[in-house]
């Protein structure tokens, strides 16, 4: 009677194990989007900025370019790449209209802790500030370093230079490329050297710590084609720059522009054999932003600045498209969905969100 117990529970092992595939993710990359609000992903081009002369200078060609008569139409002449591939292909959560609610976990509402709770999977309430102080909280980053396989295969470029003590490179040795600096290394690439001179021939509308997303995702480009990164960061900031300037035509520009460049470097990872088929992208946003005459803003005084979303695309999670049912996700719930992705289990000193459960369910 032992023996075919024995036997049974054997035979039931490997029929456990015949159903639990591996997860085909093998390289995650996440985008954020500084600022920009789920309303224009989902609604397009809002009319009540649109048809405002204070924040859109040039109404008839901005018009021309991103009104149409339905909601659809705006948000696919808007965002082309996001609603014909990843609304085909991943999952979208975060339209309110329909009761699907992406928000933050952190009461501040801005950049630094946005970012922060996105990568560290926690909300902390000493994290209350934009200062360049190195951030004390394990982030899934380092956490991923760590792991068999992943050794100096993460990496983040960012147009915001705070991002380096966001994700505190001082401390761990990650690379975190920021403005003004050159990526560095005895064999870099021809593309890789054309970037870095390309970004000092980038104007710099805003100033010392900010430099435009074009720059940054050339620079971000030429790295991954020369080093293969399995968890990588892109951090775009033009959409918000924008915002906070009151120039609603170029902030939706930026926005087209970012699914433009969305678009391109999906086609490269499709065409790459490292990252074909074997890679999830994800897209988020560190924070919302205010509506109306408080849409240049966020934080507290800005209503709304709490609501964000997230996008997903990747051979372990199912094409469900715009998400349509009522249902609430965190921000910080993205640390431990990366991880998991990856085969890890995020365990820092620090409580994590759990994984965003239907992102993981492919298999």
């Amino acid at each position: 009677m032992k023996t075919k117990s024995v036997l049974f529970l054997l035979l039931l092992l490997c029929v456990v194990k015949g159903f639990a595939q591996p997860r085909k993710t093998k390289n995650v990359i996440l985008i954020s989007l500084d600022g920009y609000r789920w309303r224009e992903i989902f609604l397009g081009a809002d009319s009540a900025l649109l048809y405002n002369k204070r924040y859109t200078k040039d109404s008839a060609w901005t018009f021309q370019k991103y009104w149409a008569a339905t909601v659809q139409e705006r948000r696919e002449k808007l965002m082309p790449f996001t609603w014909s591939q990843i609304a085909k292909n991943g999952q979208l959560y975060g339209n309110r209209t329909l009761g699907n609610k992406v928000d933050l976990k952190n009461t501040f509402w801005f950049s630094y802790p946005g970012r922060s709770e996105t990568w560290t999977g926690h909300f902390d309430p000493a994290i209350n500030s934009n200062d360049k102080i190195d951030n004390p909280n394990e982030n899934v980053m380092e956490f991923i370093n760590k792991q068999k396989g992943f050794a100096g295969k993460t990496a983040a470029f960012a147009s915001w230079d705070v991002v380096a003590w966001i994700l505190n490179r001082n401390r761990n040795g990650i690379t975190v490329n920021i403005w003004g600096e050159d990526v560095k290394g005895p064999k870099l690439t021809p593309q890789q050297k054309e970037a870095n001179a390309y970004q000092h021939m980038m104007p710099d509308p805003w100033g010392q710590g900010e430099r435009l997303d074009v720059s940054t995702y050339r620079l971000s480009k030429a790295y991954l084609e020369a080093q293969h990164p399995r968890l990588f960061y892109i951090d775009f900031g033009d959409l918000d720059c924008y915002a906070h300037d009151g120039a609603y035509n170029k902030y939706l520009d930026a926005a087209n522009k970012t699914d433009l460049m969305i678009k391109d470097l999906w086609e490269y990872l499709q065409k790459d054999p490292f990252y074909k088929d074997q890679t999830t992208l994800i897209i988020c946003a560190d924070h919302g932003r205010g509506e109306d005459s408080k849409w240049t803003g966020h934080g507290t005084s800005a209503p709304h600045s709490n609501e964000t979303y997230l996008l997903v695309m990747g051979p372990d999670t199912k094409p469900l498209g715009e998400v349509k049912t009522a249902g609430q996700i965190y921000q910080d719930q993205f640390a431990q969905t990366i991880a998991n992705l990856l085969g890890f289990q995020f365990t820092p000193k620090h409580p994590v969100g759990e994984a965003v459960k239907t992102v993981l369910n492919g298999h």
